[in-house]
C-alpha cells in the first residue's frame, strides 16, 4: 500500500492566518464579494444569473479537469443530459446537475453535508458508491510522478470527513474567506472520491460562499481564475503539505475570489443591459407578443427553444415558433437561428459572446 505523504491537521490548521498580506488580500476579496451581493438584485429574476452563470461555472471547472467543450456544444445541450450530447458536453451538463442538488440541499437544510457531496459524486460519475474504499491512489504530475499520496484506509476518509464536515458548519474567529480556502485545501488533500474531487471541491466552494451569506444567491464561481492559473494553484495546493506554505496558498485563494468578483460583476452588468436593451425592443417593435417571461426566457436559455418557450410562457407551439422566428428576424436583437435535424436552436449572440469573455 502506498505510504500517505501529509498529515492531515485539525481544522483549523496550527497558523497565525492574520498576517500582513492575507489581511491586505481579504480586503480585497471582502470588498469585492460585497460589491456581487449588492449587485445580483439588479437582475430582478435572479434564476436567471443561478441558471446561465452555473452553466458556465461547469464548463470552466470541468476544463481543469481536461474535459473539454465548446460552448455551442455546451448551450446546445441546455440543462439536460441529452443524448446527442458528446461526452465532454454531456460531463458538463451533469456537473450543473450535481452543482444544482447541492444549492437544493443547502437551501433546504442550511447545512452542507458529507451525504449532499456523495450524491453530488454519484451524479458528476453516474455510480453508487461513495468515499473511497480501496487503497492505491496517488496523485501525479505531468511527468506521471506521483507527489501526493492521500489518506489510503477508509477509516481514515471517514474520520478526515467527518471532522471537515463539523467545521463546515460551525464557526471560529477566522473570516468565512479564510475558512473557504482552509476547506478547499482540507478536501482535496482527503481526496475522498476514487474521482471527480477536483470538481466537487470546486463546487463546494461556492456553496460554503452561500452558506456563510457572503453571496446571496451562488453566482460566484472560482473555476475560470483557477483555469487561468492552474500550474500555480497545483503548485500551492502542494506546497502546503510540503512545507506548510499556508500564507501563499490563502493568499492565492483570496486574490481568485477578488479577480472572479470582477469578472462577475462584468457579467452582471452585462447582462442587465442587454435584458433592458432586449425589453425595449421587444416591447415597442412586437406589443402583442411581449412579456418579460419571454425575455427572461432568452437569458435563461442561451441557446433556446420551441419547446423552452412553449413550457415557459405556456403557449401552444405555432405561438412559441412565431415568436421566435420574429425575433430572429430582427437585425437589432441577433438572435440567430439554427436548424439541427429536428431540432431548431435560436442563439442568443451577444449573450453567449458575454459568457465567452469575447468582445461584443
Amino acid at each position: 500500500m502506498l505510504k500517505e505523504t501529509y498529515n492531515i491537521p485539525n481544522l483549523p490548521p496550527d497558523f497565525d492566518f492574520e498576517t500582513l498580506p492575507i489581511m491586505k488580500a481579504l480586503t480585497r476579496a471582502t470588498r469585492s464579494l460585497a460589491e456581487v451581493k449588492g449587485r445580483a438584485p439588479v437582475i430582478p429574476n435572479q434564476g436567471i444569473l443561478i441558471d446561465t452563470l452555473s452553466l458556465q461555472e461547469a464548463k470552466d471547472s470541468s476544463e481543469i479537469e481536461n474535459i473539454v467543450t465548446t460552448n455551442d456544444e455546451l448551450f446546445r445541450g441546455g440543462y439536460e443530459r441529452e443524448a446527442h450530447l458528446n461526452g465532454a458536453a454531456k460531463e458538463v451538463a451533469i456537473y450543473r446537475e450535481a452543482l444544482k442538488l447541492g444549492f437544493d440541499r443547502l437551501h433546504a437544510t442550511d447545512l452542507i453535508t458529507n451525504r449532499t457531496l456523495i450524491e453530488m459524486f454519484r451524479i458528476l460519475k453516474n455510480r453508487d458508491d461513495g468515499f473511497r474504499k480501496l487503497p492505491g491512489t496517488g496523485l501525479q504530475n505531468n511527468a506521471r510522478e506521483i507527489v501526493y499520496v492521500p489518506p489510503q484506509s477508509p477509516d481514515e476518509i471517514e474520520r478526515h470527513m467527518g471532522a471537515l464536515e463539523v467545521y463546515l458548519n460551525a464557526e471560529d474567529d477566522l473570516d468565512p474567506l479564510i475558512r473557504m480556502a482552509i476547506i478547499h485545501h482540507q478536501f482535496e488533500s482527503i481526496h475522498p472520491f476514487p474521482d471527480g474531487n477536483g470538481r466537487v471541491g470546486r463546487m463546494l466552494n461556492v456553496l460554503y460562499l452561500t452558506k456563510t451569506n457572503l453571496l446571496g444567491i451562488p453566482i460566484l464561481y472560482m473555476s475560470r481564475g483557477i483555469n487561468q492559473t492552474k500550474a500555480e494553484y497545483y503548485r500551492l495546493l502542494q506546497a502546503v503539505r510540503d512545507e506548510g506554505a499556508w500564507e501563499d496558498w490563502i493568499v492565492y485563494i483570496l486574490d481568485v475570489v477578488t479577480e472572479t468578483s470582477k469578472i462577475t460583476l462584468e457579467l452582471i452588468e452585462g447582462i442587465r443591459a442587454q435584458m433592458a436593451f432586449f425589453k425595449d425592443v421587444i416591447r415597442n417593435t412586437y406589443p402583442k407578443m411581449y412579456s418579460q417571461d419571454l425575455v427572461n426566457n432568452l437569458f435563461r436559455h442561451p441557446y433556446t427553444r420551441i419547446e423552452y418557450v412553449m413550457e415557459e410562457l405556456g403557449v401552444s407551439r405555432p405561438t412559441a415558433t412565431s415568436y421566435l422566428d420574429k425575433l430572429s428576424q430582427d437585425d437589432e436583437l441577433a438572435i440567430e437561428k439554427h436548424v439541427e435535424g429536428r431540432n431548431n436552436y435560436y442563439v442568443n449572440v451577444s449573450l453567449v459572446q458575454l459568457l465567452a469573455g469575447d468582445p461584443i
